[in-house]
């Protein structure tokens, strides 16, 4: 939960929610050429696609950004790799 808080004030000095911060994220790589985002709603449809006003990233934000995104001991594979 840590880490995902750090994440979010991330996002937020970036004007971001953590999902758009997702999202562009996501974008930088351009390999990269779309995006996969699931909504429920035309307002969260709109929310993601507001992640597009800010998808530049500097060295310093990418460094933090990896500093927290890690997977940590979850394996969610472990059932299907056990049986």
């Amino acid at each position: 939960l840590a880490k995902v808080r750090a994440l979010n004030q991330i996002a937020a000095r970036r004007g971001q929610t953590l999902a758009q911060l997702a999202i562009a994220w996501t974008l930088r790589d351009p390999r990269v050429t779309s995006a996969l985002v699931g909504s429920s709603s035309v307002r969260q449809l709109e929310d993601n696609v507001a992640a597009l006003d800010n998808l530049g990233f500097g060295d310093d934000e990418l460094a933090e950004i990896d500093r927290y995104a890690t997977e940590g001991d979850l394996n969610i594979w472990a059932g299907s790799s056990t049986s």
